[in-house]
């Protein structure tokens, strides 16, 4: 991970924003503002952050359409840090690709630890491993790891979000083996407790439609009260 990432704050309240800032630039971080969404896009334009700070409830555009647009855009990882704290705010925001979620009021430091935990997920390693470099090939389908490129059997591109393409890589990585939410959890999100079943459930969900839309076969299985297996075998190219 590198210490002196750029990260980026997001959020109309000036006093918070700068608290923000001047904390995570006393840890060594590089720190630039922003106090909307618009303000955002011309910020990474001229510099792309290593991670987004992303309030939700902001004027005009909000965080979590802001959120699903970088995560379309394969823009640079968010966690959304917003006043919406309950159960289901905290899912659709994992649902929307945000890479982490937390509520308003947080600890500092727990930001901070948050902040160093997805850098430390999405930094690239010095090499790629020869293993890690051969796509995983199943039902005619092509994932690219490397490239986080999934292809159909006809060649399409298929977008995932961060949560989904975690997701895939799992179960490709146990092919034919049933994965228990906590075990899928464990593997996509280091067992964060505060990822909850259902938004495994619904990523899952969104996952198969993409999947089962282009194929041939049943993809992804649900096997009642155990957890899901991705049915097809699995090799490397």
């Amino acid at each position: 991970m590198d210490t002196h990432a750029l990260i980026l704050v997001v959020d109309d309240d000036p006093e918070l924003r700068d608290l923000i800032a001047g904390f995570l630039g006393g840890h060594g971080f590089r720190v630039q503002t922003a106090e909307s969404a618009a303000q955002m896009d011309r910020t990474i334009a001229r510099e792309r952050p290593d991670l987004v700070v992303l309030d939700v409830m902001m004027p005009g555009e909000d965080g979590l359409s802001a959120a699903r647009r970088l995560a379309a855009e394969k823009g640079p990882p968010v966690i959304i840090l917003s006043a919406l704290g309950g159960d289901t705010d905290r899912i659709i925001g994992l649902e929307v690709g945000a890479d982490d979620y937390l509520p308003k009021p947080c600890n500092p430091r727990e930001l901070l630890a948050r902040v160093r935990a997805v850098l430390r997920r999405v930094a690239p390693g010095d090499a790629v491993a020869p293993d890690e470099a051969r796509p995983y090939l199943f039902a005619g389908w092509r994932l690219d790891v490397t490239r986080r490129d999934l292809r159909d059997p006809t060649g399409i591109f298929i977008n995932l979000s961060d949560g989904e393409f975690a997701l895939l890589r799992a179960f490709v990585d146990h092919p034919q083996r049933i994965l228990s939410r906590d075990q899928l959890l464990d593997l996509v999100h280091g067992g964060r407790t505060e990822v909850f079943d259902r938004a495994i459930d619904t990523q899952i969900s969104r996952l198969r439609r993409k999947l089962n839309d282009r194929a041939a076969m049943e993809m992804i299985r649900t096997v009642r009260n155990e957890g899901y297996m991705l049915v097809p075998k699995v090799a490397r190219a």
